[in-house]
């Protein structure tokens, strides 16, 4: 079956779709992405991403219009016949002047692919990743990590970093030396029975999932907090994990060749992961 794609209002096969060589997303990473997973047919949590997207698009002053959004994601699945799947929306000002005036982009361009998805085996969670804490620093003083940026660059260096050295995923501290995120994904850990991640001045982008995490955490009454957290802490936390939307909670079991206190999935991180296994069916079916 031949893959289409949304762009601009209309569904056309993804090897025809063609976007301006004076796009801004293409010129510049000025663009906006989410990155959303389908579960028999139905994105979960559509409305957050929607509305994370909407607040940066607003902070980038590109046109925002959510009901739009919605709709490309919907006719984009089904048109694909897709249950299981990886939907990716891009967002950028659009066609400009080749010297940079976003004054001279007057139409923004909105492009849905999705594809199929097919999760890690169970073994995979089992065993949990491993990961390195990158060379690559997060600014957190910018507005930059705050919003799901076209520009990826510093992510996929990061993650360069970490395959290159046999890990699964690269810590980012910031400029203060603090742990900010990973290359994709949010990180959490457990001391003392307490779960604790960055907070959002440490330089991280506020994960769908981090939110539903916390969220979860509040209904079992485990104890959460956002704050300010050391290398030093999550080398000696007792467990932790990361968190995106397309690979939920997955657990962190050694940094930088470091095996953490429990080298298996916690029980709190197994109490979280099955809650939220628990929220999909709910919400999708």
């Amino acid at each position: 079956m031949e893959k289409l794609v949304y762009l601009n209002g209309i569904l056309i096969p993804q090897d025809e779709a063609k976007i301006s060589a004076l796009d801004y997303g293409f010129l510049f990473g000025y663009g906006l992405f989410e990155t959303m997973r389908a579960y028999d047919g139905k994105i979960f949590r559509l409305a957050g991403h929607l509305e994370r997207l909407r607040i940066s698009a607003g902070e980038l002053g590109i046109a925002a219009d959510i009901q739009s959004w919605s709709r490309a994601v919907d006719d984009t699945l089904r048109a694909n016949g897709l249950k299981e799947a990886r939907v990716r929306l891009t967002l950028s000002p659009g066609q400009g002047e080749l010297a940079p005036d976003l004054r001279s982009c007057t139409r923004p361009t909105l492009l849905v692919a999705a594809t199929e998805y097919r999760p890690y085996p169970q073994e995979v969670y089992d065993r949990g990743w491993k990961a390195i804490v990158s060379s690559i620093r997060r600014n957190s003083r910018s507005p930059v990590p705050g919003m799901k940026t076209a520009n990826f660059l510093e992510s996929l260096l990061a993650r360069r970093e970490a395959r290159a050295s046999g890990a699964d995923d690269a810590v980012l501290l910031n400029d203060r030396g603090l742990v900010a995120e990973a290359s994709s994904s949010n990180i959490f850990l457990v001391r003392g029975g307490t779960l604790k991640t960055p907070r959002r001045d440490s330089g991280i982008l506020p994960g769908i999932t981090r939110s539903i995490v916390l969220e979860l955490a509040a209904q079992l009454n485990i104890p959460a907090q956002e704050g300010e957290v050391t290398p030093v802490e999550l080398m000696e936390s007792d467990e932790a994990f990361i968190t995106n939307s397309m690979i939920e909670i997955m657990p962190l079991t050694a940094v930088s060749g470091k095996a953490l206190a429990s080298r298996k999935v916690g029980l709190i991180t197994q109490r979280l992961i099955e809650a939220y296994k628990s929220l999909v069916q709910k919400e999708t079916g």
